[in-house]
């Protein structure tokens, strides 16, 4: 029983020093090798891991033991962590991303919506910390692709601010509302 409750869900980081983070252990998968003298089994995890406040990183891991994948899972994972651009607990911006035949679309959503999303999509929204988007699968539902064409649709986000300086043009001609979001945000972390 001790087996499924790690494997499912979210775990804390084993590492106290250094910031907390939140690992979810997205897909667990048993492999086979063949040889000459049999079959050999390993395993195949894949683990996302994010801080809850824009941070986020995915990644894969094999080993003959289930503890060893997820320890490598989750060191590949720290290693490719990135900032996702958001606007309060929103994306900034509509974005459709694929990888392999998997295709990811992300909405924006108005507070209080939550995560409209399943499985590792839903992983990877939660973990970098958007609380309110609305996502769509489209194409192949295989996790691993899934998890990875979540994470493109995060790189290929823009914050309207650079954009609307690229296009020179002021930021509330481009965007009429993000002052009024930028003011709440920052009235929420001075809380």
């Amino acid at each position: 029983m001790r087996m499924m409750n790690r494997l499912s869900g979210k775990r804390e980081s084993r590492n106290t020093e250094g910031p907390q983070l939140d690992v979810r252990v997205v897909r667990t998968n048993k492999v086979f090798k063949t040889h000459k003298g049999g079959k050999t089994a390993s395993w195949s995890i894949l683990v996302v891991v994010g801080d809850n406040k824009g941070q986020v990183g995915v990644g894969l891991g094999k080993a003959r033991g289930i503890p060893d994948a997820i320890r490598k899972a989750e060191e590949a994972a720290r290693k490719s962590m990135f900032t996702v651009p958001m606007i309060g607990s929103t994306i900034p911006h509509e974005i459709r991303a694929t990888s392999g035949t998997a295709q990811v679309m992300l909405r924006p959503a108005a507070a209080g919506t939550g995560v409209k999303a399943g499985g590792a999509v839903r992983a990877c929204l939660e973990a970098a910390g958007i609380h309110d988007v609305l996502a769509k699968s489209l194409g192949s539902r295989n996790a691993i692709n899934m998890a990875y064409a979540t994470i493109e649709a995060f790189k290929s986000l823009n914050v309207p601010e650079k954009a609307a300086e690229k296009r020179g043009l002021e930021v509330s001609e481009l965007v009429p509302w993000l002052e009024k979001a930028r003011k709440e945000e920052a009235d929420n972390a001075a809380y």
